[in-house]
């Protein structure tokens, strides 16, 4: 929905509400776009926060798989007789 400045001057209670509510709203100027009305979004707490933080470690470790052994990962760079090639 895009309304002009000038008009929304007089309905802006309606179209705070309109765009709280999920409708995308743009005020033009001059028949150009210049700004849209978006919703706030809630920052999460501290709660929250941790509770996806866990349920990501938690979806990671499960797919996590041991690799090769880091003990012998540099034994290409040295021949038979232990010298650098």
């Amino acid at each position: 929905m895009q309304v002009s400045v000038t008009d929304a001057k007089g309905q802006l209670t309606d179209l705070v509400r309109r765009a709280e509510a999920g409708d995308e709203i743009i005020l033009t100027r001059h028949g150009h776009p210049a700004v849209r009305l978006v919703p706030v979004s809630a920052k999460p707490n501290r709660a929250t926060r941790k509770a996806l933080l866990d349920t990501v470690r938690a979806h990671a470790a499960a797919k996590a798989s041991p690799g090769a052994s880091a003990a012998r990962s540099q034994d290409f760079l040295y021949g038979d007789d232990g010298l650098p090639e």
